[in-house]
């Protein structure tokens, strides 16, 4: 396959020695390269329209938005470009939202550089890329009509799971609002909503959990209980 017929992917991520890996692992394949990157949202955006690729590779933590919002804008702004999030959040919880907001795909970080091509190539072919444990309990519950993991977390939306996520990360509200870029009043009622979901009494409760979570998300070898 010549340079001009190339798969062309361009690459998502806020960590800069991340993209520098993908670029070097995607450029090193006869049918793939790296045609442009972005720390951001809002440059992705730019630079997809104009550099049209076949693949954009998408982090879900981005530096001044979530990657779930980007998929969502991408989907209605450049539906022909093919997404796959590479990601170390936990693909049973990020996983069933990445494809509803219009990833093809989605795989963890701590694959193997094997596996992240293989997955690049499976989203182009045409199919859906998570993994067979993931398809698996997604089978299940289409079968059964239940939640995917049991969770109250699986019950936040998607705003609401960054919200959570962000209390976890030690932000207060007014941060919170400045980084989703929403008003002050519209986090205290997702605050509200998650309190309700999650069957907490107050928000030193909910302060608490978030931080839970978010630290067991983070310990090797352990995953977070349910709230």
């Amino acid at each position: 396959m010549s340079a001009k017929t190339k798969h062309q992917v361009f690459l998502v991520d806020d960590h800069p020695l991340v993209r520098e890996w993908l670029t070097n692992l995607i450029n090193q394949q006869s049918d793939l390269t790296v045609c442009g990157e972005a720390e951001d949202a809002a440059h992705a955006l730019q630079a997809i329209a104009k550099l049209r690729p076949d693949v954009a590779i998408v982090d879900l933590s981005l530096k001044s938005a979530s990657g779930l919002e980007l998929i969502k804008d991408l989907k209605l702004r450049q539906p022909e470009v093919l997404v796959l999030v590479l990601s170390m959040h936990d693909e049973f919880l990020y996983a069933e939202r990445a494809l509803r907001a219009g990833a093809r795909g989605y795989i963890m970080k701590r694959e193997t550089a094997k596996k992240v091509i293989g997955a690049i190539r499976q989203v182009i072919a045409g199919e859906l890329c998570v993994s067979e444990k993931f398809a698996a309990v997604m089978a299940q519950k289409f079968l059964e009509g239940g939640p995917v993991g049991g969770s109250p977390i699986e019950l936040l939306s998607d705003r609401e799971l960054e919200v959570f996520q962000l209390l976890g990360q030690g932000y207060d509200t007014r941060r919170i609002a400045a980084a989703l870029n929403v008003n002050f009043k519209t986090v205290q009622s997702y605050c509200a909503r998650i309190k309700e979901k999650l069957r907490l009494d107050s928000a030193t409760a909910l302060l608490r959990e978030a931080i839970r979570w978010e630290e067991s998300r983070h310990t090797p070898g352990r995953s977070a209980p349910p709230a």
